[in-house]
C-alpha cells in the first residue's frame, strides 16, 4: 500500500506520519518491531469520523533523529509534539506493546494531550523484558526474530492463515544495529506503575487472551491502577491481535473514541 508521509518537526526531530479519514484525532503507536506501515491496512477500518494518525518513532522508518540515546519518556514527548504540530491540543492515542509502554506514558507525563487513552499487550515497567517469550526474542538478532514474532503474535489458527501471515510479515521490520540497540536500551528505565492512579483521561486496555508476553492479568493490574479504566480481554488472540483480530480491534477503538469525543476534531 504506497501512502504519502507528512512530516512534523520537533527540535532536532523529524516526525513522518500516514494519515487515514477525517474527524476525531486518534494516534496510531507501533510496537517495537514495526513502523508506521503496521497501521497501514488497519487506520481505514476505523472508518468515518475519525482521522486515523500513525507516525514512525525514533530509528523507525522515515523519521530523522540524532544518534544519542533516548528514553521512553523522550518518545512520549515526540507523541505529544506531533499532536501539536498537527494543531490539536489533544488527541486519542492508542498504543500497544513497544507503542503501549509510550502511550502510557504519555498519559502520565503529558496529560494535557490526552482525549482518551487506549493500549493494548502492554506493561507499565520494564519487567516485560524479563518474561521469557520476550526475553528470548530480544537476544536474537533482529533478522532472527521474524520466525519466533509469529508464534508469539498469533494464534495457531493465524500461523495457519496465509493472509494474516503475510500481513504480519509486511508489517516486521528490520533496523540497524545501532537504531535496534538505542530502542531496547530506551527500555529498562520505563516504569509509571506508581503513576498509573494519576492518569484522568478515559482508558481503555485490550489484551490478547493467549498472550505469552503479556498476558491479561497484566492488563487487569494496569485497569485496576487507573480510576475508572476497562479491560477487553479479545477470545483466542495473542500479542499480535491488532493484526489478526484487526476488525475487532477497530471497532472496540472507535466506538471508545466515538463515546469521548473532543472539541477539537476537524
Amino acid at each position: 500500500m504506497s501512502t504519502s508521509l507528512g512530516t512534523v518537526k520537533a527540535g532536532q526531530i523529524e516526525i513522518a506520519y500516514a494519515e487515514s479519514g477525517s474527524g476525531e484525532p486518534v494516534i496510531l503507536l507501533h510496537g517495537g518491531e514495526s513502523t508506521h506501515i503496521q497501521w497501514d491496512t488497519f487506520r481505514p477500518l476505523l472508518g468515518a469520523g475519525i482521522r486515523a494518525i500513525a507516525y514512525d518513532q525514533r530509528d523507525s522508518g522515515a523519521s530523522v533523529n540524532p544518534p544519542d540515546p533516548y528514553g521512553i519518556p523522550d518518545l512520549a514527548g515526540d507523541c505529544a509534539a506531533l499532536i501539536r504540530g498537527l494543531g490539536y491540543e489533544r488527541a486519542h492515542i492508542f498504543g500497544s506493546s513497544f507503542g503501549g509502554f509510550i502511550a502510557l506514558q504519555v498519559a502520565v507525563s503529558v496529560p494535557d494531550v490526552v482525549q482518551s487513552l487506549t493500549v493494548g499487550a502492554t506493561y507499565s515497567n520494564a519487567s516485560a523484558l524479563h518474561t521469557p517469550a520476550v526475553s528470548e526474542i530480544v537476544e536474537l538478532s533482529p533478522s532472527q526474530r521474524d520466525a519466533r514474532m509469529l508464534a508469539l503474535a498469533l494464534s495457531e489458527r493465524g500461523q495457519a492463515d496465509e493472509k494474516v501471515v503475510a500481513e504480519l510479515r509486511s508489517i516486521l521490520v528490520h533496523r540497524s544495529p545501532e537504531a535496534d540497540a538505542r530502542r531496547l536500551a530506551a527500555i529498562p528505565g520505563f516504569d509509571v506503575t506508581d503513576r498509573l492512579p494519576e492518569i484522568t483521561a478515559p482508558t481503555l486496555l485490550i489484551y490478547g487472551e493467549d498472550d505469552p508476553a503479556a498476558p491479561p492479568d497484566i492488563g487487569q493490574k494496569i485497569a485496576d491502577a487507573i480510576p475508572g479504566a476497562r479491560l477487553e480481554v479479545m477470545p483466542g488472540a495473542r500479542h499480535g491481535f491488532m493484526v489478526e483480530f484487526a476488525q475487532e480491534t477497530a471497532r472496540l477503538l472507535r466506538d471508545f473514541v466515538l463515546a469521548h469525543p473532543s472539541q477539537s476534531a476537524r
